[in-house]
This record gives structure tokens, C-alpha cells and sequence, in this order.
């Protein structure tokens, strides 16, 4: 009886350890199939990699809500959004010499747009946006030592960024917060990369003033 168990096992122990050898012959197979691929030599031919993994859809590039981009070959917001987080993160942090610079550096970027690019049904509507930013962020730009100014026109500059992202989508996620206070409690918006609440309108003195009242993306 010990003799059959044994030989049993041993004949156990055969089959796992054949197993496991295809296993790593069938690994290495693959392996070297994919470093074949890789290195410029034929690959596979179109029919088979059909056969067996299904090729990923074409992507959407129709104009959604949070897309961001248009169809049109190229343009996007997203150049626009990014110099006023900027702007607004130097606001949060006290800085009115780097919010005057984020300020110049986003009327320069509005102004390299390319207006051929923007869909021709909401070419006006961009326009009207536009120019308030323009005038916003110039204003922003020519005041680096006055940063109480600066931030009263971040909120008519905020108003414009947010119809900008109703209108075209959003390149990212965004937060719309809302600070009550402001403007002799009259209240602003900011939009912010982050959910964490980060006043630029009081900066240090009231970094956590505000709430979270939409999101975009």
C-alpha cells in the first residue's frame, strides 16, 4: 500500500510540474511574440488580432458639455482655464506681483487664439466673453500692488470663466465655490482644481470662507 501511494505522488508531482512547464512555454511564447512586435518585426496579421481582442471604438469628438475641445481641428479652452487657475492660485497665496503676471500671461494667450478656429455658432458668444476676460485680466496685469483691486476684478473675471465653461465644457474637473462675504456680502464665485476650499478673495486671513456650490467635469 505505501508503494501505490507513492507512486501516486510521484506521478502527481509529474503532472503539476508539466503543467506548470507549458504554462511558462506558453509565457515565454507570448512574450517573445510581443518583443518580436515591438522590436519592428511583422506582427501579427490584422485578421488575427481581430479574432481574438476587439480593436477600441473611434473616439467621440462631437461637442459635449465637458469636452473641453471642439470638432474643429484644435480649439479648446483649456489654455484659457489653466493662466486663470494661475491667477487665481496667486490670489489664494498673498502674491499680487505673480497675479499680475498670470494676468498679462492670460490676455496674451486669448489673444493667440485662433478665431478660425472657434465653432462658428457660438463665435460671438465666445467673443462677448472674451473681451470682458481681456479687459479683467488687463486689469489684473497693470495692478501688481494693489491686490484688493485685483481681486475685485477676479470676480467679474470668475463670472466670465464659468460662462465659458457652460459654454464650451470643461477641459477638466472644476469646482464653482462661492464666498458670501465679498464684495460687502454681496458674494463671489472662483472656480478651483481642487475641492478643498481656498479663498482667494481673503487669501491667508480667510483661506477656508466658502462652499463648494457646482462642479464641472
Amino acid at each position: 500500500m505505501k508503494n501505490i501511494t507513492i507512486s501516486i505522488f510521484a506521478v502527481i508531482t509529474v503532472f503539476i510540474a508539466a503543467s506548470c512547464n507549458q504554462s511558462s512555454t506558453k509565457n515565454n511564447e507570448l512574450s517573445e511574440n510581443n518583443t518580436t512586435a515591438t522590436s519592428g518585426e511583422q506582427a501579427p496579421s490584422q485578421s488575427k488580432v481581430n479574432d481574438t481582442v476587439p480593436l477600441p471604438a473611434t473616439p467621440d469628438t462631437s461637442i459635449g458639455k465637458n469636452a473641453g475641445e471642439t470638432a474643429t481641428g484644435g480649439f479648446s479652452i483649456a489654455p484659457i482655464v489653466a493662466d486663470y487657475l494661475s491667477l487665481k492660485n496667486a490670489l489664494v497665496s498673498d502674491d499680487a506681483n505673480a497675479a499680475a503676471d498670470a494676468g498679462k500671461k492670460l490676455f496674451a494667450t486669448l489673444n493667440k487664439v485662433d478665431m478660425k478656429t472657434v465653432p462658428a455658432d457660438n463665435h460671438k458668444k465666445y467673443m462677448d466673453i472674451t473681451d470682458d476676460i481681456k479687459e479683467n485680466a488687463e486689469h489684473i496685469g497693470d495692478n501688481a500692488g494693489k491686490i484688493d483691486h485685483q481681486r475685485e476684478h477676479l470676480a467679474s473675471l470668475s463670472e466670465d470663466i464659468s460662462d465659458l465653461i457652460t459654454l464650451f465644457g470643461s477641459p477638466q474637473a472644476l469646482y464653482q465655490d462661492h464666498c458670501p462675504m465679498f464684495n460687502d456680502g454681496k458674494g463671489a464665485i472662483w472656480l478651483s482644481e481642487s475641492k478643498a476650499i481656498k479663498n482667494p478673495y481673503y487669501g491667508s486671513k480667510m483661506i477656508t470662507c466658502g462652499m463648494v456650490e457646482k462642479t464641472f467635469n
